[in-house]
């Protein structure tokens, strides 16, 4: 009975198909009609296969329609690499959601908080990589970033070196002064024998990550010169 409901989110080939002819057609408006070809089968198949159990994803069936539109274009098929159907069936909505805020940039501030003790004798991460990010997005839940995180560099998709910093005065001013970032720090301080420290990291796109952010993030529209 609980899982009822889920088979009337699996999408049929009616769906499927009222998709392409509809979103995906749409992407392509601006495409002259000699550049549309044939996509290749390792691509397109899989990604029309996935859509049946991600078609009722907003955020998801957006990244398939891009995918689906670069690998119909002549410019772009090449960027339309048959993993990018995997690694989107990988991702929640909200780190869909993630990845749109990183458009236009390959480098953002991140901050660790850590809860030391007070001789610099150990410590340990209290919140990992927090950003703001989601806050640009609509990704509200802090708590759940660090893991969003960890499943796109899982991915390729971007990384956080352990010893890397933006260089720029005021770079981690927002983050440093966070509410919620200076309540943890607070809540640590409190501690007998703790003290806080916060380090400063970065989240960088890969290569793989551009790539993909370019062919299935960004609005395959936004790509035709």
């Amino acid at each position: 009975i609980a899982l009822a409901p889920v088979s009337a989110l699996v999408w049929g080939y009616d769906q499927i198909k009222d998709f392409v002819d509809n979103k995906v057609t749409e992407k392509l408006q601006n495409v002259p009609e000699e550049n549309i070809v044939t996509p290749p089968p390792h691509v397109a198949g899989p990604a029309l296969e996935s859509l049946r159990y991600t078609g009722s994803i907003d955020e998801l069936k957006e990244l398939y329609a891009n995918l689906l539109a670069s690998s119909l274009d002549s410019a772009t098929t090449r960027d339309a690499h048959p993993s990018f159907v995997e690694i989107i069936k990988q991702l929640s909505s909200d780190e869909a959601k993630l990845l749109t805020a990183l458009i236009s940039t390959n480098a953002e501030p991140a901050a660790t908080i850590r809860n030391n003790r007070e001789d610099s004798s150990g410590g340990r991460d209290q919140f990992k990589n927090f950003t703001v990010l989601g806050e640009r997005v609509g990704v509200k839940d802090y708590s759940r970033i660090p893991n969003h995180l960890d499943n796109l560099s899982r991915l390729g998709l971007i990384e956080i070196p352990e010893s890397y910093a933006l260089i720029g005065e005021g770079v981690y001013k927002h983050i440093d002064e966070h509410p919620f970032v200076e309540s943890i720090v607070d809540a640590i301080n409190k501690e007998e024998g703790r003290k806080s420290e916060v380090v400063h990291k970065t989240i960088l796109v890969t290569g793989l990550g551009r790539q993909f952010i370019n062919t299935c993030v960004n609005d395959h529209r936004n790509n035709v010169q």
